[in-house]
C-alpha cells in the first residue's frame, strides 16, 4: 500500500524519469502518424503479414494504453505519492518499456526489422519479470487501492499488449525475409505462436489475478479473427478460439477462484 512517507530526492529523480519516458513513447507514438513519419505500428505490421494478419483497428488499443501510461507516470510526480513497494520495484523497469515502445515507433518507420524484434521482446521482458517477480504484493492490493488501478492496470495492459504484438513483429520479420523455417506450413507456425500467446496469457494472469494483462491480448487475438477470417479460416477460428479462451479464463483466474489470504508487502 502507499506510503505517507514523501519520496526521497533520489526517489523522486527516478520518477521523472519515469514521466520523461512516458511522455516520449506517447510523443513519438502519435507524433508519427500525425506527421505521417515512415510506417505506422499498423503499415509495419501489414508489410509482410502472409503468414498471420491482425485486423488494423486492433491497433487502437494504443490509445487506452497511452492514456494509462500518462495517469502512472503523472502520478509518479505529484508531492503527494508516497513510496510504495510497487512504485520503488517498478520504476525502472517501467522507465525501460517505455522507452523502448517509443524507440519501436522509430525502428518501424524506418523499417528497421531486427531493431523492432529486439526493442518489443525486450520492452516485453523488462515488464513481466516484475510483474510475476511482485505476484504476492499485487495480489494483496485491495480493490481500492490506488497502485492496484494507476500502476498495475497500466503496466499489466502495455505488458499485455506486448505478449501478443511480439510474436506477430517475430513472424512478420521471419516472413519478410523468409525465413521461416520450412519444417512446418506457415498456418502451423501462426497457429503455435498464438497457442504460446495464449498459455503465457493464462500462466501470468494465474500468479498475477490481474484481467488488465489478458484484455489486450484477447482484443489482439480477436483481431487476428476477423482479419484471417477472408482467407484462412482454420486460423481465423483458431484465433477466435484462444481469444475467447484467455478472455474466459482470465476472469475465472482474476475473479472467479477464490483468492489465499495474502498479506501486504512492505518496502
Amino acid at each position: 500500500m502507499s506510503s505517507i512517507v514523501r519520496a526521497t530526492p533520489a526517489q523522486m529523480t527516478r520518477r521523472v524519469i519515469v514521466l520523461a519516458a512516458a511522455i516520449f513513447a506517447i510523443v513519438v507514438g502519435q507524433g508519427q502518424m500525425a506527421l505521417g513519419l515512415g510506417q505506422t505500428a499498423a503499415e509495419f505490421a501489414a508489410d509482410s503479414d502472409a503468414t498471420l494478419k491482425v485486423a488494423g483497428y486492433a491497433f487502437a488499443i494504443w490509445g487506452l494504453i497511452y492514456l494509462g501510461l500518462l495517469v502512472y507516470a503523472v502520478r509518479q510526480v505529484l508531492p503527494q505519492t508516497g513510496e510504495s513497494l510497487l512504485i520503488q520495484r517498478f520504476g525502472w523497469p517501467s522507465a525501460a518499456a517505455m522507452t523502448g515502445i517509443g524507440l519501436w515507433i522509430v525502428a518501424a518507420a524506418m523499417d528497421a526489422e531486427l531493431a523492432t524484434v529486439v526493442l518489443i521482446f525486450g520492452s516485453l521482458a523488462v515488464l513481466l519479470v516484475p510483474l510475476l517477480g511482485n505476484a504476492g504484493a499485487i495480489r494483496a492490493l485491495p480493490i481500492r487501492e490506488r497502485d492496484r488501478w494507476m500502476l498495475v492496470w497500466p503496466l499489466a495492459l502495455l505488458a499485455g499488449w506486448l505478449t501478443v504484438a511480439a510474436p506477430l513483429n517475430l513472424i512478420t520479420v521471419a516472413t519478410g525475409n523468409g525465413a521461416l523455417p520450412a519444417a512446418l506450413p506457415p498456418t502451423v507456425w501462426a497457429m503455435i505462436a498464438i497457442a504460446v500467446v495464449g498459455v503465457v496469457a493464462l500462466g501470468v494472469t494465474q500468479r498475477i489475478r490481474t484481467v488488465a494483462y489478458a484484455i489486450p491480448i484477447a482484443w489482439g487475438l480477436l483481431g487476428a479473427f476477423v482479419a484471417e477470417q477472408p482467407r484462412n479460416g482454420a486460423l481465423a477460428y483458431f484465433a477466435l478460439a484462444a481469444a475467447v479462451g484467455v478472455l474466459v479464463g482470465a476472469i475465472v483466474l482474476s475473479l472467479g477462484l477464490r483468492r489465499g489470504v495474502e498479506r501486504p508487502v512492505r518496502a
